[in-house]
């Protein structure tokens, strides 16, 4: 056929109606060659809105929810190479009615009016009309229709019944339904009765409300007591029967009656009106400047009408106060007309806005008061290192809170893990005033590992530290710190001990530490060095046999680490090992002192200063039954010649030597000598004590002991007393057995008594206790032993003691 030009053999009316809310599509087809392209426009030259589809390759145009503004003429082209053809259409708007407001049920007194509007949307716009009851509602001089609303004056009961309004275009109808109600009733105030007290405050304004239920309304008239209430410049009637009183005056109180009536009865209401003075306050709360710690008290004292309770609340920046669940800190104190706050140990948090809320029944006063509460700063933020070297370290940080109170100034510690806790340091600049927030802390010791924290003060005090820095390491350095207590001397024989305090870690100021080691004979040039690597070993030892003994040597030890040598200790004196003894002691002689100790003596050796320094004399013994090597032995100072041998066993015969010993070691032993221990003291007892006192004298007497065969012989006795309150003791000898005590019997006695032999002494007798004597005579023995007596008072006492003994 060739090429031609568009031809539209599809297209939609001219005018098309649609309706509200629907779905309208308009379709276009056509032909042409080549295959024309469909496009769609509105002719008023508006853009389509989004919710405008277009399907099948654009030949059908959709428009959802259609709506008015959706109204207008349409064009469709169809176009191609050879020309293009347009296609035009109208699309108007028509809906069914629907509400905009629908009838309520009303109730309403007879005489009244009424007005019920119903109103309805539409198009084309609807009409109206109404029905009573399902039927035609007739219209007459008091029942009138104007544009849909319904007008009813003066009604009576007959009024009442179920109503309808129609709302309809030519597209549909719509109902709304609602029941009159036209009611008639003598005055009752049982459902709104009148308020029984009413308090104002003088000079305020008061409406007494009288509101029975009436149909109709009823008319009202007010007495005061038996008066009448007439109008006059502060008082009138209101139209809904209530009375309004102004600028009330103390006058105006009393009990006042509304009266209401209409033509089916009448009824009344009273109330009570009390008038009181107003409240005020005469102590409000004043603002406040105080240090977290401190406790203060807001005022908040009032004076109100004797006839009114008062409460007091109070407000802390909006919100009510809970004495309870606060009772730490706030606590409400003061009499009946005061509400004063306290608050105890006062926080930053109690900062802020105190209201002071004093209410009434029949008014409320407040006052308000700021506080401000200043406390030491917070923590600074962000601690850094920002640089290190060897000694210093430049830090920054970020100020904390201030507390209400400005940073004066800043202090920095620092902490190693060394230190004990945390130590202020030395910084630059040396003070750190409250707004510098960096400082170079100086000082520092090479090589050790540090943390940093800062302490911000203020007027208050100081406050709590920042949080720690990270952990930096200043860098390496040479030493600077020598060993210190260099010293020495002792050791074997050929040999030179130096000994110094290692120096300790924090101040070794780098890796590879360690010490070099000097010395020099007495009057010698030159030094001879070593080197101990350890950084922890304490000690060095030189082995020569050409080591003349303790002989002085001049010592002095350095350090060194992976950056250099460091400085040395200054020079000392150490002297070689000495020799040791090479004499044995001589003349030695052991002696037996009682069943358990032997003395041994000696003379001391020949010494010389030179040979170095005495350190003592070792003894060693061991037993007949034993062997030499598993002796025992006890050393002793040098300056002594004798040494007592303890805890031997009796009746036995031990060996002994003994030799000298100095640093270098001990010398050869002297010839052995030897001694038998003594027999062990007799195990029995003095028996059968019996005393016999008077106001002045105490008489004793027990039975003799008799040693058994492996037991020393009784060479005498021993008396042991005491007075109750004292105890110190006192001890008489004998060698009878018996013994005659002048004593003055004002206390009690405790006495003992035991058997002396060479051995040393016997078992002691049962303690006995003479009582303080109250008669003339008193006697007993240590089978009848009187209980304890208090003692009366302390009494010094001369004891003269008189022993018939043969000595």
């Amino acid at each position: 056929m060739g090429e031609y030009e568009p031809k539209i053999e599809v297209q939609f009316p001219e005018t098309l109606p649609a309706a509200k809310g629907s779905t309208v599509k308009l379709e276009c087809f056509a032909l042409g060659n080549p295959v024309p392209q469909i496009n769609w426009r509105r002719s008023d030259g508006m853009p389509f809105p989004n919710k405008i589809k277009l399907r099948k390759f654009n030949a059908v145009l959709e428009i959802p929810n259609f709506q008015q503004e959706d109204t207008g003429s349409y064009e469709c082209i169809a176009e191609n190479s050879r020309g293009k053809n347009v296609a035009r259409g109208r699309l108007t708007y028509y809906a069914k009615p629907y509400w905009v407001q629908l009838l309520k049920d009303v109730e309403i007194s007879v005489e009244d009016s009424l007005y019920w509007e119903c109103r309805a949307s539409g198009k084309p716009k609807p009409s109206y009309r109404w029905l009573k009851n399902g039927d035609a509602l007739v219209l007459e001089e008091r029942i009138q229709i104007e544009n849909g609303a319904l007008t009813i004056s003066n009604l009576n009961v007959t009024d009442s019944g179920m109503f309808q309004c129609i709302a309809e275009n030519k597209h549909g109808l719509i109902y709304s339904t609602a029941e009159l109600k036209v009611v008639a009733s003598a005055p009752d105030f049982s459902r709104n009765p009148m308020k029984k007290i009413i308090q104002v405050q003088v000079g305020s304004l008061v409406i007494l409300d009288c509101k029975p239920r009436a149909s109709p309304r009823a008319l009202s008239f007010w007495k005061k007591g038996d008066m009448m209430v007439r109008e006059q410049a502060r008082i009138s009637f209101l139209n809904d029967g209530g009375l309004k009183i102004m600028n009330v005056t103390k006058a105006d109180a009393g009990t006042y009656t509304c009266t209401a009536e209409n033509q089916f009865g009448k009824a009344n209401g009273t109330t009570h009106l009390v008038v009181t003075e107003p409240t005020r306050i005469i102590l409000a709360p004043s603002n406040m400047d105080v240090a977290v710690g401190e406790s203060v008290i807001l005022p908040c004292q009032v004076q109100h009408d004797p006839l009114l309770d008062i409460m007091f609340a109070w407000y802390f920046n909006g919100a009510l106060t809970d004495f309870k669940k606060d009772g730490s800190h706030f606590e409400k104190v003061g009499g009946s007309s005061s509400g004063d706050l306290m608050i105890r140990n006062i926080q930053l948090k109690h900062s802020g806005k105190y209201v002071c809320m004093v209410q009434t029944g029949v008014d409320s006063v407040s006052s308000a008061a700021e506080l401000i509460v200043r406390g030491s700063p917070g923590p600074p933020e962000n601690v850094k290192v920002d640089e290190i070297t060897d000694t210093t370290a430049q830090l920054s940080w970020t100020e904390g809170t201030d507390s209400h109170s400005p940073v004066i100034s800043y202090a920095v510690q620092a902490r190693t893990p060394f230190s004990v806790g945390w130590q202020n340091v030395r910084t630059v600049p040396e003070v750190i005033d409250g707004k510098t927030h960096t400082a170079t802390v100086v000082e520092l010791n090479p090589w050790v590992e540090y943390e940093f924290r800062i302490v911000a003060s203020n007027k208050i005090g100081g406050g709590e530290p920042s949080l720690p820095s990270e952990k930096v390491r200043t860098e390496e350095a040479a030493p600077e710190v020598a060993p210190s207590e260099v010293s020495g001397g002792g050791g074997s024989r050929s040999e030179l001990v130096i000994t110094w305090d290692p120096v300790p870690e924090e101040l070794q100021n780098g890796g590879g530490f360690g010490y070099v080691v000097a010395f020099r004979p007495l009057g010698v040039t030159t030094w001879i060095q070593t080197v101990v690597t350890s950084p922890d070993n304490p000690r060095y030892v030189f082995r020569n046999e050409s080591i003349v003994p303790f002989s002085p040597y001049e010592v002095k030890v350095g350090v060194y680490n992976n950056k250099g040598e460091g400085p040395f200790s200054p020079v000392t004196t150490v002297f070689s090992a000495e020799e040791e003894p090479t004499v044995a002691p001589s003349h030695i002689s052991a002696h037996s002192l009682s069943s358990s100790e032997i003395e041994v003596s000696w003379n001391t050796i020949p010494w010389k200063m030179s040979n170095g320094h005495l350190l003592g004399y070792e003894v060693r013994y061991w037993n007949n039954g034993g062997e030499e090597e598993s002796s025992s032995k006890v050393k002793v100072a040098g300056n002594q010649t004798s040494a007592v041998l303890r805890g031997l066993k009796s009746n036995l015969a031990y060996y002994t030597a003994v030799r000298a010993y100095n640093s270098a070691g001990a010398g050869p032993f002297s010839a052995t000598v030897n001694a038998t221990t003594k027999k062990t003291p007799p195990s029995q007892p003095p028996g059968n004590v019996v005393w016999n006192a008077t106001d002045t004298k105490v008489l004793l007497n027990w039975e003799q002991v008799k040693a058994m065969e492996n037991e020393s012989e009784v060479t005498g006795y021993k008396v042991f007393y005491r007075t109750g309150s004292q105890n110190n003791v006192q001890v008489l000898n004998t060698n009878k057995t018996s013994a005659e005590l002048l004593l003055p019997i004002k206390e009690d006695y405790i006495i003992e008594v035991k058997a002396t032999t060479d051995g040393g002494d016997g078992t002691s007798s049962e303690q006995i206790r003479i009582p303080r004597i109250t008669s003339m005579d008193a006697r007993g023995s240590t089978s009848a032993i009187s209980n304890i007596h208090p003692v009366s008072g302390y009494i010094s006492i001369l004891l003269f003691f008189i022993v018939n003994a043969l000595w």
